[in-house]
């Protein structure tokens, strides 16, 4: 594992893996966002009285996924075949596994499996990358907060419904 320095970042590798990190976090998340948007299934549902407006998860979501390919791209920079790399990938994964499984699949319960899967992956990739990169780390604690929320309005929703 080497740190990068202040010199490896006057090349344009690192920014070009930069560039690479958000267009793909950000570019695949609002891909599957505008092919599972809520309808009318989601619509009908019973919400808890906690559930906020749909306006709401657009900004909130690419604020998040700002943070996480940051967070990924530091810890890339630093160790791109560590542990927290991996656990990194993984959580990608199942992020953008939910929002098919919930809106297009409607499937509440499984959907509820999978984001507590993202919780836990969440809670691994920040205690193994605060080992490698401090802000990496604290860059995934709002990404944590806010699927701690959406798992409970997840469950609720399921409960309800």
């Amino acid at each position: 594992m080497t740190v990068p320095s202040l010199a490896d970042y006057k090349t344009p590798r690192p920014w070009l893996t930069l560039g690479i990190f958000l267009v793909v976090v950000i570019g695949v998340g609002a891909l599957i966002g505008t092919q599972s948007v809520p309808g009318t299934w989601y619509e009908g549902l019973a919400k808890p009285p906690f559930n906020p407006p749909n306006w709401i998860f657009g900004p909130v979501w690419f604020a998040l996924y700002v943070m996480i390919a940051v967070a990924g791209w530091r810890i890339w920079m630093i160790d791109a075949g560590s542990g927290a790399m991996k656990v990194w990938f993984a959580q990608m994964a199942l992020n953008w596994a939910w929002s098919p499984i919930w809106f297009i699949g409607q499937m509440l319960w499984p959907a509820f499996a999978v984001i507590l899967a993202i919780l836990a992956l969440i809670v691994a990739f920040i205690i193994s990358a605060l080992r490698l990169d401090t802000a990496a780390a604290w860059l995934f604690v709002p990404y944590l907060a806010w699927v701690s929320f959406a798992s409970l309005l997840n469950l609720s929703i399921a409960i309800l419904n």
